[in-house]
């Protein structure tokens, strides 16, 4: 059954010239921003996504934004990457908790035409078996014209816990989106 998943996707895929699934990365922080330490979020999520390409799929890097927690700085970059870099998917990572400074899904939700619920749903009930503290999380997802914003915490922990959990849902979400 899984077999014959995977070969109808991959017709799919070819169908629907998705061989390529572009991805623009953008890590919101103050202090990363200003050299007051290293940035880890970037680094990671490229990290996850070569190891995730295979014979069937490619995932790209087009572009990486390392920001400060500035909201017309991070729609100003999520336009940037999709518009100019053409990302398929926008991921952000940092600025979803509920500090007044953080402003990342309150960005996204200004850009988006259609939000996804179910992915910053999936992301918080998955963050909860590692942290209490993932309840102040306010991650959300959606689509802007035929591109994927999500949104994830900036701690490489959790992007190494929460991004492979909802790589096939990001393929099936761009794979909808581009027909």
């Amino acid at each position: 059954m899984l077999r014959n998943y995977r070969i109808i996707k991959k017709h799919l895929l070819t169908q629907l010239n998705m061989n390529k699934i572009k991805f623009g990365l953008i890590s919101v922080s103050d202090r990363a921003s200003e050299n007051i330490y290293a940035d880890e979020g970037i680094p990671t999520l490229e990290k996850l996504l070569t190891n995730r390409s295979s014979s069937s799929i490619n995932l790209e890097v087009v572009g990486t934004e390392l920001i400060p927690d500035n909201i017309d700085l991070i729609k100003e970059k999520i336009i940037f990457l999709i518009d100019k870099k053409d990302a398929d998917v926008v991921i952000t990572t940092g600025g979803t908790g509920p500090s007044p400074k953080d402003l990342t899904p309150d960005a996204t939700l200004q850009l988006i035409d259609k939000e996804l619920p179910g992915f910053g749903e999936y992301l918080r009930r998955e963050s909860i078996k590692y942290s209490k503290n993932a309840i102040l999380s306010r991650q959300t997802a959606g689509t802007k014209g035929r591109a994927l914003i999500l949104n994830l915490p900036g701690s490489p922990n959790s992007i190494l816990q929460l991004l492979p959990s909802v790589m096939d849902q990001i393929i099936h979400c761009v794979e909808e989106i581009k027909k």
